[in-house]
């Protein structure tokens, strides 16, 4: 009963941080223009420096965050970031200036960090067996919140442009309180260890990880599906009109059916795959998913047929729990932390680096003089980035890979 109380603590703090990351997105460009003064375009520019600003506070502050969940536990560490992440969407409620908003921002990827601790904990309270199944639900809880934030910062601009900026700040003190009540500690006091910044910066805690047997490919591999896989968020909106001519609330409506999708199938199918093929199957099913979903959305030119795939590509989430399994069983218990961090700033520098090669690609494909009019070319793109995947997952290697 403890360990289902605690699980559903994380699982609100996930969904909590995805749906702060999509809550603002509706009303960004109106709160831009009131604390700048500028028309449209200058609001965008700034919305740009505040995206790269959060990313980049996650890609530096994922290891720290999880080697301080190794030093001083799981709840310590969960409990001080969701009085952070309040504070900090109190103060971009609040703020009169646009630097004040970047400050807003910094501190929420500080706080948005602490996916790292979280999945560290659901790795602490899960045998090695079961945790391919407490990964899925992180998942979808993330994907629950990317559907959730925009359409209720969307409502509640409706009250004020500053309103979604309270309530996230209500929901991270209302999820505080409900953590301190009933979170216990997962990381015995004998299975933890010195922390040590030298370790905590990104660049060394990808070294100290990948020296686990089985783990250096397996970072690899994890940093290039991620990049693969955030070409939906990247270019969806831009592909979806060029290739298909839909409106905004329909690509709008397309995004909200693959992310029900996704939350569907990592809440539900993760652990029965895992149960029936195994983690390595399952991650490589999950892999020939994608590809065949990505060059399918790379070549198809008819709009339904588009919607009524998504199920489909969907069944591709059964990929990164599968894989997080695998690479968790690497993992001694007091470097679980450090090893979530290590994930979350490769999902930061993903989030830094797909979006450029997505539109990049986008662009080259779909500009006045193309030798090619191709807006589908990123998917064929990520469809062989996941190929390089397979060719990392099946080759043999003198790592000893976790069974």
């Amino acid at each position: 009963m403890q360990n289902r109380l605690a699980l559903t603590f994380i699982l609100i703090t996930v969904t909590l941080d995805s749906i702060g990351i999509g809550l603002i997105f509706p009303v960004m460009p109106d709160l831009l223009q009131a604390v700048t003064g500028g028309n449209l375009a200058q609001a965008a520019i700034w919305g740009g420096v505040l995206s790269t600003a959060f990313a980049m506070m996650q890609f530096v502050c994922g290891p720290v965050i999880g080697n301080l969940s190794d030093r001083f536990g799981r709840r310590p560490v969960l409990l001080v970031s969701l009085a952070v992440m309040a504070g900090n969407y109190l103060l971009m409620a609040l703020a009169g200036s646009v630097w004040l908003l970047l400050v807003g921002r910094i501190g929420a990827g500080v706080a948005a960090a602490t996916q790292s601790a979280a999945t560290a904990y659901a790795a602490d309270i899960s045998t090695p067996e079961h945790r391919g199944r407490a990964f899925g639900l992180i998942g979808a809880g993330f994907g629950l919140g990317f559907v959730l934030g925009p359409v209720v910062g969307g409502l509640l601009a409706t009250v004020g442009v500053r309103a979604p900026f309270y309530a996230a700040a209500g929901m991270a003190l209302a999820n505080l309180a409900f953590g301190a009540l009933i979170l216990p500690e997962s990381l015995a006091p004998a299975l933890r260890r010195p922390f040590v910044w030298v370790r905590a910066n990104p660049l060394a805690a990808f070294r100290a990880v990948g020296r686990l047997p089985g783990l250096g490919r397996l970072l690899v591999v994890f940093l290039i599906l991620q990049i693969a896989g955030y070409v939906y968020p990247a270019v969806w909106s831009f592909y979806g009109k060029a290739r298909f001519g839909w409106s905004t609330p329909m690509i709008g409506y397309s995004l909200a059916l693959y992310g029900i999708a996704m939350v569907a199938v990592q809440a539900l199918l993760i652990a029965p795959t895992i149960r029936l093929f195994g983690e390595a199957r399952t991650l490589l099913w999950g892999f020939l998913i994608d590809i065949v979903a990505l060059t399918f959305y790379g070549l198809v030119t008819s709009g339904t047929a588009a919607l009524v795939f998504t199920p489909v590509a969907a069944l591709g989430g059964i990929v990164t729990p599968a894989l997080q399994s695998i690479m968790s069983r690497a993992a001694p218990a007091n470097e679980q932390g450090e090893l979530q961090g290590v994930l979350a700033s490769l999902g930061a520098l993903s989030m830094i680096l797909s979006p450029l090669i997505m539109t990049t690609t986008f662009s080259a494909f779909t500009a006045p003089g193309a030798p090619l009019y191709l807006p589908g070319a990123p998917f064929l793109l990520s469809a062989l980035l996941m190929v390089v995947c397979v060719a990392l997952h099946v080759a043999p290697s003198r790592e000893r890979t976790p069974a």
